[in-house]
Protein backbone atom coordinates (compact mmCIF):
# COMPACT_ATOMS: atom_id res chain seq x y z
CA UNK A 1 0.00 0.00 0.00
CA UNK A 2 1.50 3.23 -0.93
CA UNK A 3 1.89 5.82 1.74
CA UNK A 4 -0.57 8.81 1.48
CA UNK A 5 0.72 11.06 4.00
CA UNK A 6 2.41 14.39 2.78
CA UNK A 7 5.54 15.63 5.15
CA UNK A 8 4.57 18.98 6.30
CA UNK A 9 7.59 20.91 7.36
CA UNK A 10 6.45 23.86 9.91
CA UNK A 11 9.51 26.17 11.09
CA UNK A 12 9.09 26.85 14.75
CA UNK A 13 10.32 30.62 14.79
CA UNK A 14 11.39 32.22 18.38
CA UNK A 15 8.75 34.68 19.48
CA UNK A 16 8.90 36.97 22.84
CA UNK A 17 6.46 38.98 24.35
CA UNK A 18 7.79 43.09 24.46
CA UNK A 19 8.24 44.03 28.48
CA UNK A 20 7.69 47.75 29.48
CA UNK A 21 11.06 49.05 30.04
CA UNK A 22 9.83 50.89 32.73
CA UNK A 23 8.14 48.63 35.19
CA UNK A 24 8.57 45.42 32.97
CA UNK A 25 5.27 44.65 32.75
CA UNK A 26 4.11 42.82 29.57
CA UNK A 27 2.72 45.10 26.36
CA UNK A 28 0.44 43.89 23.87
CA UNK A 29 3.55 43.43 20.83
CA UNK A 30 5.12 40.66 20.33
CA UNK A 31 8.40 40.19 18.45
CA UNK A 32 9.97 37.48 16.08
CA UNK A 33 13.30 36.23 15.56
CA UNK A 34 13.39 38.69 12.07
CA UNK A 35 11.63 41.29 13.72
CA UNK A 36 13.37 44.75 12.77
CA UNK A 37 11.85 47.99 14.44
CA UNK A 38 13.49 51.79 14.39
CA UNK A 39 11.85 54.04 16.73
CA UNK A 40 9.13 52.27 17.89
CA UNK A 41 6.54 53.71 20.09
CA UNK A 42 5.80 51.35 22.46
CA UNK A 43 2.71 51.80 24.88
CA UNK A 44 2.47 49.84 28.34
CA UNK A 45 -1.27 49.58 28.73
CA UNK A 46 -0.22 49.26 32.61
CA UNK A 47 1.46 52.33 32.94
CA UNK A 48 -0.23 54.01 30.49
CA UNK A 49 3.30 55.35 29.04
CA UNK A 50 4.93 55.25 25.88
CA UNK A 51 8.85 54.32 25.20
CA UNK A 52 10.36 54.66 21.84
CA UNK A 53 12.70 51.53 21.54
CA UNK A 54 14.67 49.67 19.12
CA UNK A 55 14.64 46.03 18.07
CA UNK A 56 16.98 43.82 15.97
CA UNK A 57 18.48 40.49 16.60
CA UNK A 58 15.85 39.76 19.51
CA UNK A 59 17.51 42.71 21.42
CA UNK A 60 15.46 45.48 22.73
CA UNK A 61 17.23 49.15 23.45
CA UNK A 62 15.69 52.68 23.66
CA UNK A 63 16.16 54.90 21.00
CA UNK A 64 18.17 57.63 21.57
CA UNK A 65 15.83 60.89 20.84
CA UNK A 66 17.73 63.63 18.86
Amino acid sequence: MRNCFKRRIIEISKQQWILCPVYGNKTRTKIQEDTEMKNFPLYCPKCKQETLINVQDMKITLAVSK
